[in-house]
């Protein structure tokens, strides 16, 4: 019996132990339901609601897409993030994230209770538990990561709750591509897209497998694995993420060794709003989209976000014709620059880069250009400091990087400079504008407003206005067309001519000359022959007959908004105007007389695809479709046998000469060209406009001050400076077809009753050859 006794003894002793541990064991689990009760009621913090998680607040750029559907650029802040739907993905880009973060990311409902029990009884040594859910919801809604551990397992016990709500609200592709989109690549790459971009200079469905490794080894830690900064380190985390897409059954071995013997091939391209593709043009749509925003508030009342809140612009220019008027931009200042220079040097020119200017009006024009300046502008009113100090500090020695052509390449060069020497060194630089537009459509196809944006950020297409030369001749030809009924095929006499004083309010007679001098005149000349070589007293002949107020009106009513004062030496070009302007004012000639507005932005959506705004054509009957078509006529004749003539053929033979500064000439062109050159006097302004029937463009080349110019019509004329542009982009956009850019005839009014076709009328003297001074305007 006592045995007995002492046997039950020591069962009641172990059935202690075994009510102690369920006790425990229950009490520990009521505790975890309690911590994750406590955490859904906001015990440890407020979680976000369903609202909250259907709608997290992410800052999204506004993205810029052009016609032909590529990304332009992006308007933000901080965050660079566009977001792509999981359509938009690589399956491969997927299957890494997957077996990289959470292989049982299929099979678990926001937490993997397997990879979390091995990750309790390991102490974290066997690998992390947080699923790819659990990682979203840290991203979305940890603010900041604790460094203490009790704070760090409050921080993961909502992680675990917000992680389950995820899953309940978003199928499991919608997580992985909120993942993808919300993770921060660094180096400006904020989400998959802008990621793809900047370090492949791809779209994400182009990546290739292990460019898909590379980017999700980023997740790892991005700020240990940058490619710019740790190339080697960001390389073997790439090679185990294609070891585990090995270990899963995403590759074969042969591919993964293979792939992972690769380099990483970067190519970098950084994503900023002084670089990259369109940049005038994206910073005129800045301006453009603030007074949008201005008048178009949200439903609720408040102002669209243009840095955050994910709008989409769609614009006019096509990507395409864009590069290729860049491109032609950046191959011919480069040469036309090195001629100016050589011909300003210190020995030629003692005050280079400025003609007709001496020491004391150059200084007056530094000092002006100083108080303008953003440096001026940031010391005054940022800084607070005195007009003295801000002086004093444009004549110290400053570390910079100045702009430079090197090679026939735009660089910067890092040197040490005085402030106020390094303005006379820009405004050494010859400055471009240029647009290109579909004049039946009024679409701005492309735009390019300097030679490079972060060091000449004034806009010369759209805020810069210059004197505009012969090429405002055309708007007097056609108001004479208009009245007059005339022909290109109507004779003139070539002779000087003057219009008396105080006619059209002129105070004194006006005598304009002929570009060869008093020579230069003899016999008679047909309206053709006199536009295409840019007879002074021909044009002084029709603005006499017509008046200047009908020409400044025409010209008003075909767009141009700037102030043309009603005198007769407008018919020169003496007016300042804008190459948008000109540009759409010369559409009107290519669309049968009528203006059709420049369009730049054709619709506007939010985030969701709402359209916010959708653009509505606005034209207006100018001239009739005949009075447009001659006039069009006659500028035919410019490119056929007058300054435009180099489009077609190598000229004269001292036309050499050319072909080491103007490149890729000659150009021979055979198609129908419209066109005009304009030179201004001294050679400050060389400009030319061109048309085709669905292509208007206009270029113009000068110095910011009008004092930095050629000292010789030779490479001073129009036909120099800026027509080369022209070819050089349209021989681009010709060799690409998918544009369709017209050869064909400009079409003909139906009922045309003024003769156009001179073969039967006998032409004037014998056209004035190519390399003449023929469109210097005085």
């Amino acid at each position: 019996m006592a045995k007995t006794k002492k046997s039950n003894k020591k069962t009641d002793d172990f059935s202690i132990y075994v009510r102690w541990f369920w006790i425990l064991f229950s009490g520990g689990i009521l505790s975890i339901i309690l911590i994750f009760l406590l955490a859904s009621w906001g015990g440890f913090g407020e979680l976000p609601d369903y609202t909250v998680l259907e709608n997290p607040k992410t800052n999204l750029a506004t993205e810029i897409i052009s016609s032909d559907g590529k990304t332009l650029g992006k308007f933000y802040l901080n965050d660079n993030r566009t977001p792509v739907s999981y359509n938009e993905l690589p399956q491969h880009l997927v299957d890494a994230l997957i077996a990289t973060e959470d292989a049982r990311y299929r099979s678990h409902s926001g937490v993997d209770a397997r990879g979390t029990l091995r990750a309790i009884f390991k102490l974290g040594s066997g690998g992390g538990a947080s699923t790819i859910s659990q990682q979203l919801a840290k991203q979305l809604f940890t603010i900041q990561v604790s460094d203490s551990k009790l704070q760090r397992a409050f921080q993961k016990v909502k992680e675990w709750i917000i992680a389950a709500k995820l899953e309940r609200q978003y199928t499991k592709n919608e997580i992985i591509s909120q993942y993808f989109n919300i993770y921060d690549f660094l180096n400006n790459a904020d989400g998959i897209r802008s990621a793809a971009s900047i370090y492949f200079d791809k779209e994400p469905m182009e990546l290739n497998i292990k460019e898909s490794a590379m980017l999700v080894g980023m997740f790892k830690n991005s700020a240990l694995y940058n490619p710019r900064r740790n190339p080697e380190g960001v390389k073997n985390r790439r090679n185990v993420v294609l070891g585990q897409m090995y270990k899963y059954g995403y590759l074969s071995e042969k591919v993964k060794d293979s792939l992972q013997a690769t380099p990483l091939d970067l190519k970098y391209t950084p994503q900023s709003h002084r670089d990259g593709i369109a940049t005038y043009f994206r910073a005129y749509l800045d301006g453009f989209m603030k007074d949008w925003i201005k008048n178009n508030p949200k439903p609720d009342g408040t102002r669209w976000s243009l840095y955050n809140d994910g709008l989409k612009i769609y614009t006019t220019i096509d990507s395409r014709m864009q590069k290729y008027a860049e491109d032609a931009v950046h191959k011919h200042m480069p040469r036309l620059q090195k001629e100016f220079d050589h011909q300003n040097t210190p020995q030629r020119n003692p005050t280079a880069p400025f003609s007709e200017l001496d020491q004391s009006e150059i200084k007056d024009l530094l000092n002006r250009s100083m108080r303008q300046s953003e440096r001026w502008r940031k010391m005054k009113y940022d800084l607070k400091k005195e007009n003295k100090e801000i002086e004093e500090s444009f004549h110290k020695p400053t570390q910079m990087g100045i702009f430079a052509w090197k090679d026939g390449v735009a660089t910067e060069i890092d040197t040490i400079m005085k402030p106020i020497d390094s303005m006379r060194y820009y405004k050494s630089f010859l400055r471009a504008g240029m647009m290109s537009m579909d004049p039946q459509t009024g679409h701005v196809k492309a735009w390019v407003g300097g030679i490079n944006y972060r060091h000449y950020q004034y806009d010369m297409v759209e805020k810069g206005r210059r004197q505009v030369g012969s090429t405002f001749k055309p708007f007097v030809y056609a108001t004479a067309i208009d009245q007059l009924h005339l022909s290109p095929c109507d004779q003139f006499p070539d002779t000087p001519f003057c219009i008396e004083k105080n006619k059209f309010g002129n105070p004194e007679q006006w005598c304009p000359k002929n570009s060869g001098g008093d020579d230069d005149y003899g016999g008679k000349r047909t309206l053709k022959n006199a536009l295409a070589n840019s007879v002074n007293t021909i044009t002084a002949r029709l603005i006499d007959k017509v008046g200047p107020q009908p020409v400044v009106d025409l010209a008003h009513k075909m767009g141009v908004e700037s102030e043309i004062p009603p005198v007769p030496s407008i018919a020169l070009g003496t007016a300042d105007l804008s190459v948008y302007e000109m540009v759409g004012a010369y559409s009107t000639f290519a669309n049968k007389g009528v203006y059709t507005k420049p369009v730049m932005v054709t619709s506007i959506e939010d985030k969701n695809g709402t359209i916010l705004y959708q653009f509505k054509p606005e034209t207006r009957d100018v001239l009739g479709a005949e009075t447009a078509y001659v006039t069009v006529k006659l500028l035919e004749g410019v490119t056929e046998g007058g300054s435009g003539t180099r489009l077609r053929h190598s000229g004269a033979a001292d036309q050499a000469v050319y072909k080491e500064i103007i490149t890729g000439y000659p150009y021979k062109f055979e198609n129908p060209i419209a066109g005009k050159t304009g030179t201004t006097q001294n050679q400050s302004d060389g400009w030319f406009m061109g048309m085709v029937p669905n292509l208007v463009t206009g270029v113009w080349v000068g110095g910011e001050d009008r004092s930095v110019h050629f000292q010789s019509i030779t490479y001073g004329q129009g036909a120099s400076m800026a027509l080369p542009i022209w070819a050089l982009y349209m021989q681009s956009c010709y060799a690409d077809e998918e544009l369709n850019v017209s050869k064909e005839e400009f079409e003909a009014p139906e009922q045309l009753s003024i003769n156009v076709d001179c073969s039967i009328v006998t032409e004037g003297p014998t056209e004035i050859e190519e390399a003449l001074p023929d469109d210097l305007d005085f």
